[in-house]
């Protein structure tokens, strides 16, 4: 099966046998445009060459011909608006991209932002699609004229190999416009945006065969003419269907750009700690929690204020002198606002500061208070969905590129109290992808049977030390009260930028 992770700034297409183990695997590049303020946008053509050079890559490692299926998982809430001929009427817009600052409190007026969040599961905020969709139709009224399709990037991908616009439900509900517990588009929001279900790609339960190769695709893409392509999810669901988290005791944790958690439910449930997501099974639900600025803030530090020009060296370096820095950073506190924050106050003009410096404190200090504010963050939110939904969380699946970082997963096993698992596979949103083809071909009869068979078992564990939780516990107290104090100085501070 192949798993096709089309993400932020790479595409991952990996070949996965039947046991959960790699074939061979494929990369490529994503181009990534920051316009400032906040704005970010991408090529959706980009999307596609990225994904046919990654295909070419992997098939210098295994046979075309071993591919029985392949499935997508896609970076979510990033669209492209398509004229009738399906070409791009401006660039895609990037999840990351803010600028629909204003017209979260417009379409919310318009609609109850109880109502929103009751039928998307996710409460009013600059990341779903709906917003900079609203900003199309009050800003580039002409272009939202023009466009007859509004594809996230798991419709344009599967259109490019089908000719077909067809979305999975874990790729269609975080754009906002999705009904999650009737699993159709809201009529409700597309009549506020002044849009049809005409303009939206047809949703379909993940691991649906949503097509089968086009002659063109398989030409462009070394796969053959006829092979299955199968509805997989947004990459946060489909890396929790890729380490196995489905159950009410265990959550994802991807520190990754953004650090994304969830944690799996049968029902159906809301609430201001977190957003509700379908799940890559077509049953149940994650309830996430998100931090905009994860490994972000890593790279920030390592660039802008220590001027290094070696990325891996300079993490390294700053790495090995906050081990040798005692818990707590000396009396320093990182909020890690550095993009806003969503879970759980949802504030757009809220930033990151350090508190607590002086003259004596150095880089090393300064590293490692984010490091550890990243996990207090995480301890708070984990700790409001516990109260909330009664579901006692023991267990955390450590994926992305930060699940290396030694450091990082003991401070949040020691700030949470958790059991931090990394994952044995790296790439468990393509894993995810590759689980919804298996079983849309028959190896598996469901996901959960698949998951038990190809999630491999052969991890590393961190598990918190009791003492360090205990102290971490008290700097969590202070934290805690870090943001409502801060909330009215976040205003102030948000017409001089």
């Amino acid at each position: 099966m192949i798993g096709l992770d089309s993400s932020t700034t790479a595409t991952k297409a990996i070949a996965w046998r039947r046991d959960g183990s790699v074939a061979g695997i494929g990369r490529s590049r994503i181009s990534l445009a920051s316009l400032g303020n906040n704005r970010f946008e991408q090529n959706a053509e980009d999307w596609w060459f990225s994904f046919c050079t990654a295909l070419k890559e992997l098939f210098t490692q295994v046979n075309p011909e071993a591919v029985a299926a392949i499935s997508i998982s896609n970076q979510r809430e990033t669209f492209v608006a398509l004229d009738a001929d399906a070409k791009p009427v401006r660039p895609a817009i990037v999840w990351l991209d803010q600028r629909c600052g204003d017209e979260v409190a417009w379409l919310a007026d318009k609609i109850g932002r109880e109502t929103i969040h009751q039928i998307t599961g996710k409460p009013p905020d600059t990341s779903p699609v709906a917003y900079r969709i609203a900003w199309m139709l009050r800003h580039e009224n002409e272009l939202f004229l023009r466009t007859s399709m509004f594809a996230d990037v798991h419709a344009y991908l599967s259109w490019k190999l089908t000719g077909e616009f067809r979305s999975s439900w874990a790729s269609a509900d975080p754009l906002g416009m999705f009904d999650l517990k009737k699993k159709g588009w809201s009529t409700e929001i597309l009549n506020a945006l002044e849009l049809s279900e005409e303009q939206l790609p047809e949703s379909v339960a993940p691991g649906t065969v949503i097509g089968t190769l086009t002659p063109v695709a398989a030409s462009a893409t070394g796969l053959h003419t006829g092979t299955p392509v199968v509805a997989g999810g947004g990459d946060g669901q489909a890396a929790g269907l890729g380490v196995n988290a489905l159950d009410s005791r265990s959550a994802y944790l991807n520190l990754g750009t953004a650090v994304v958690s969830g944690v799996y439910s049968t029902e159906y449930q809301i609430g201001k700690a977190w957003r509700t997501m379908g799940s890559c099974t077509g049953e149940g639900y994650y309830f996430e929690t998100s931090l905009r600025s994860g490994a972000l803030l890593m790279d920030w530090f390592a660039h802008e204020i220590c001027f290094t020009s070696s990325e891996t060296d300079a993490h390294r370096q700053l790495e090995a002198e906050a081990a040798n820095i005692p818990l707590g950073s000396g009396g320093v506190l990182a909020l890690p606002y550095w993009s806003g924050v969503m879970t759980p106050y949802w504030d757009s003009e809220a930033r990151g500061c350090f508190v607590g410096l002086s003259a004596s404190h150095g880089r090393g200090h300064l590293y490692r208070s984010l490091l550890e504010g990243i996990a207090f963050e995480q301890a708070l939110v984990t700790k409001l969905i516990e109260q909330a939904t009664g579901q006692e969380i023991g267990l955390f699946h450590a994926i992305g590129g930060g699940a290396a970082n030694d450091l990082w997963c003991q401070i949040f096993a020691d700030v949470t109290g958790k059991l931090v698992r990394r994952s044995a596979s790296a790439e468990a949103s393509s894993l995810g992808a590759a689980i919804c083809a298996a079983v849309a071909v028959g190896w598996y009869p469901d996901h959960r049977t698949a998951a038990k068979a190809m999630c491999r078992t052969d991890s590393q564990e961190t598990a918190p030390q009791p003492e360090n939780h205990s102290r971490y516990s008290e700097l969590l107290d202070i934290y805690r009260e870090l943001y409502p104090n801060l909330q009215k100085t976040f205003v102030g501070l948000s017409k001089w930028r």
